[in-house]
């Protein structure tokens, strides 16, 4: 392939900004197709950006000529039926996360890519933004000392900001989700900490329901042993005060400490008593770092930036801390 010409499976609201624009800005790239099954809405979305071709029906996009890789930007629960079919035709995907709705879903994925010999991307996203990658190269480079243990904090209230709008609280349905704001946030997270420290040798947690009319957990613990040594324990609720609002993990060294938010633009640098801010502007198109990566690999010309084995990873913390049977 010279150019990779993409097809969106699932062209909703976080297509919008964070993605959708990006594959005709990033360098041999282009948006040449769209489905959703309401067919007026992925008209209507084709005008609205441009886009040549639209589909109501995912098998049209995935078998179209034209099309030489795919988006999968639906709900989780299908992105695994979605990116076996794609393989199987031989067409490269790069797949929203979570990457499944559960580790069993997310590891017949990794299979599919190795039965096809067809490459396959999680858009782990925060892994190619400056934001994140600042922090990497001051892990990198000591700066903290050695690192002692992570702790994190995502508390939340009930009508929280933090989540992408979208025309049904499908988030909430876990038979589509998986479990809740748990599901849809945790996973930028922990993929982080795998990031940044590498392989976990064991894990647990606990997941309960407080508040929560939907039927899915809306708290979790989780604690990881990663194996160079180094101590995670984490705390989500999303039925908190509007006051006790939060987001942060702190990363404690024998030095000092890095502290940031998940879903911010600030990094504060601990050492000696003495406090140094980075701040970073926000991006347009929060995906288009990881969508050049991803078009790199595509092209033959650079690695996997987030592997099916990698996000498999944090799959199974997710089931890890949940208690969810993982062989589902």
């Amino acid at each position: 392939m010279q150019e990779i010409k993409w097809g969106i499976i699932g062209c909703g609201d976080v297509t919008e900004i964070k993605s959708g624009p990006a594959f005709n800005k990033v360098p041999n790239s282009s948006l040449v197709a769209v489905m959703r099954r309401d067919a007026a809405k992925a008209a209507d979305y084709a005008a609205r950006h441009q886009v040549p071709k639209w589909y109501s029906d995912a098998s049209d996009l995935i078998n179209d000529p034209e099309v030489n890789a795919i988006y999968i930007a639906t709900p989780p629960l299908q992105h695994e039926v979605y990116t076996l079919e794609a393989l199987a035709a031989g067409k490269p995907v790069y797949v929203e996360k979570p990457m499944a709705i559960n580790a069993a879903s997310a590891l017949r994925m990794k299979e599919a890519t190795v039965k096809y010999g067809v490459k396959l991307v999680v858009a782990h996203y925060r892994r190619a933004q400056p934001f994140f990658l600042k922090i990497k190269k001051m892990l990198a480079e000591n700066v903290i000392g050695d690192v002692r243990f992570v702790q994190l904090q995502m508390l939340q209230p009930k009508q929280t900001n933090i989540i992408a709008n979208s025309e049904t609280n499908w988030r909430m349905d876990p038979a589509l989700s998986g479990g809740g704001l748990f599901h849809d946030l945790a996973p930028h997270q922990l993929d982080l900490m795998l990031y940044y420290f590498g392989p976990v040798s064991r894990s647990s947690g606990i997941a309960v329901q407080q508040d929560n009319p939907f039927g899915v957990d809306d708290l979790i613990t989780g604690q990881m042993l990663f194996d160079n040594g180094i101590v995670f324990t984490g705390t989500w609720c999303f039925s908190v005060s509007p006051a006790e609002q939060q987001d942060v993990c702190e990363i404690y060294g024998s030095k000092g400490k890095i502290s940031f938010p998940i879903f911010g633009n600030k990094i504060t640098l601990s050492l000696d008593g003495t406090d140094e801010e980075f701040i970073f502007e926000p991006l347009q198109h929060v995906e288009q770092p990881m969508i050049k990566q991803t078009v790199e690999y595509f092209l033959g010309q650079a690695d996997n930036p987030c592997s099916a084995g990698e996000a498999l990873a944090s799959m199974e913390l997710l089931d890890s801390f949940t208690g969810k049977d993982i062989k589902a």
